[in-house]
């Protein structure tokens, strides 16, 4: 169960990375203070995603270790 919900997790954060990077190719921000605001939420993003990538991977060795 934990695996699925880290994986689901992992994808939703993925998919808002995403859509962030697609709103900056398109120049929608307002200005510069905008536009840094969008590159943090994806670093942000980018951290949570592989923290939770990290644990799933963790979690994963060991129930292989058992």
């Amino acid at each position: 169960m934990a695996k699925s919900v880290l994986g689901l997790l992992e994808e939703n954060f993925s998919e808002r990375i995403e859509a962030i990077k697609d709103s900056v190719a398109a120049g929608s921000s307002k200005d510069y203070a905008d536009y840094k605001e969008m590159c943090g939420l994806i670093r942000g993003l980018e951290l949570a995603r592989r923290e939770v990538k990290d644990l799933s991977r963790k979690l994963m060795e060991e129930d292989n270790d058992d």
